[in-house]
């Protein structure tokens, strides 16, 4: 069994080390004691593999209102107008700040040439992209490894700030709540039990204010493009804390996902589409065109209209996949401007410029998460959630790509301003009331074997019933498995 240790105070902690805990981080630095706990490396995260890039309004002909409205339309009507107001308006700031901290985004020209070779002495433009539902080219990337190069930077700095401390494989267990404790008065969020994956031992961290920054519930799903630590632990914890929840149902599926045993959901960005790209079906000996059945968009269309409609094809026809034809463009520009995607395609037998890519839609990302404002304030005292696993109604119904990123920033810089102007009163009087971790009567598994068979057993019914497309037969059906596991894994 796990054992227990002593308590650790802070000021800040942050649950997660995506570009959102990593930035509250950094910002949170000068207000006090920073402590952040990840559970694998810091550098294993959803923003690492963010090919795309930031959404913000900075080129001529482009416009806060364009963006805004870009926005709602991809989001179906259900976003909330000022929220998305407010983050899209911050964008220049937000890009700022990480100019400041030496983030590298693409340009059009670089060594005093233009893009083909020809001498010019202006100063290098940033190389916008345009990706699925943007009117306006507007996205911000580092080629097609922005999330990278953002975990990269935003990691050295915080390794070099001795204000903050760096916990890896450190795994958040539950979170520590007055009402979870029977405590009177308004609930508050007191800190996090993490269990410290190397000593099996079970820590107490009490924090003034504790920031949840855990990512996206894509592991949840039998096909996604997340990484395996996007299991929707903080979803979770804030639920057990009384916290409310909504939006879980607008789960986004992105339409393309290499097709390949070997590529495990490697996904294509949207920004493929974006520079031309077009989405066929293989019928009667041809590789058709389909999308401008859907949407006036066709293949720019935003991903879940895009992601329903290959469903739709692939349903009808009977196919495995469908494919990206992008071979209109040249190598030479492919290689530039998706070099990790060009590569590794190339390793796994596609040649972009000349073969189609076989792809399939994959659980991308949850619009859904923890209620929060705009600041990222829960509805638990002192609790904040930033990053995927909030939800400030900035997404509506389906999230118009490079927004989140976007969101991460803006969130994440606004929480931390709120905690310092509306300063959460000191637990020091409580501190020695809080419980250590008490595992219950809870004991280690003897058979790893019904774990993983849980688990695989879950991410297959939520694909089959809880997908693309859902009924109302297949919802119950996934309901009454939960709770059938559920009751196992109780006993």
């Amino acid at each position: 069994m796990m054992k227990e240790t002593t308590k650790t105070e802070c000021d800040y902690l942050i649950i997660g080390s995506g570009i959102a805990g990593l930035f509250a981080a950094l910002k949170a630095a000068g207000h006090g004691r920073v402590v952040v706990v990840t559970k694998r490396r810091a550098s294993e995260c959803n923003t690492k593999y963010a090919q795309g890039g930031i959404a913000c309004v900075i080129a001529e002909g482009d416009s806060f209102e364009h963006h805004v409205n870009d926005t709602l339309q991809a989001g179906a009507g259900l976003c909330h107008e000022e929220v998305v107001r407010e983050i899209v308006s911050q964008g220049p700031h937000s890009v700022e700040e990480l100019l400041n901290l030496g983030i590298e985004f693409t340009k059009t020209r670089s060594n005093g040439t233009d893009s083909k070779g020809t001498e010019n002495s202006e100063e290098a433009d940033f190389d916008l992209g345009r990706e699925g539902g943007h009117s306006r080219r507007r996205v911000l990337h580092a080629g097609d490894i922005t999330g990278q190069e953002l975990v990269d930077v935003l990691l050295e700095k915080c390794r070099s700030d001795s204000r903050i401390e760096l916990f890896e494989d450190h795994i958040a267990v539950d979170l520590i709540s007055t009402r979870k404790l029977c405590w009177q008065g308004e609930n508050g969020c007191l800190g996090a039990y993490v269990l410290d994956r190397h000593s099996n031992s079970i820590k107490t961290y009490i924090s003034r204010y504790t920031f949840l920054a855990t990512g996206g519930v894509g592991k949840t799903y039998l096909y996604t493009s997340n990484p395996d630590v996007a299991s929707g632990d903080g979803v979770a914890m804030a639920y057990r804390v009384y916290a409310e929840i909504r939006n879980m149902e607008f789960f986004q599926f992105h339409p393309t996902c290499l097709y390949h045993a070997a590529a495990k959901s490697f996904l294509i960005s949207e920004a493929v589409r974006g520079e031309g790209a077009v989405l066929r079906i293989y019928r009667n000996g041809h590789y058709e065109e389909f999308m401008q059945k859907y949407h006036k968009m066709a293949s720019l269309a935003p991903r879940d209209t895009v992601a329903r409609a290959i469903d739709n094809e692939l349903k009808k026809s009977g196919q495995s996949c469908v494919y990206l034809d992008i071979t209109a463009k040249s190598e030479d520009f492919l290689r530039q401007r998706f070099p990790g995607i060009f590569a590794r395609c190339q390793e796994l037998g596609y040649n972009m410029a000349t073969d189609y890519l076989p792809v399939v839609p994959a659980a991308h990302y949850c619009c859904g998460g923890v209620k929060t404002d705009v600041n990222g304030r829960s509805t638990v005292a002192n609790l904040y959630a930033i990053g995927e696993v909030g939800c400030t109604g900035l997404h509506g119904a389906n999230r118009l790509a490079s927004n989140s990123l976007l969101e991460a920033m803006v969130v994440a810089e606004k929480a931390v301003k709120h905690s310092v102007e509306d300063p959460a009163p000191s637990n020091e009087s409580g501190v020695e009331e809080i419980p250590e971790w008490s595992s219950g009567n809870a004991v280690d598994s003897d058979e790893q074997i019904v774990i993983s068979h849980n688990w695989d057993e879950i991410r297959r019914f939520m694909w089959d019933y809880v997908g693309i497309m859902r009924t109302t037969k297949r919802l119950e059906r996934a309901k009454n498995r939960i709770r059938m596991i559920r009751k196992e894994i109780e006993k």
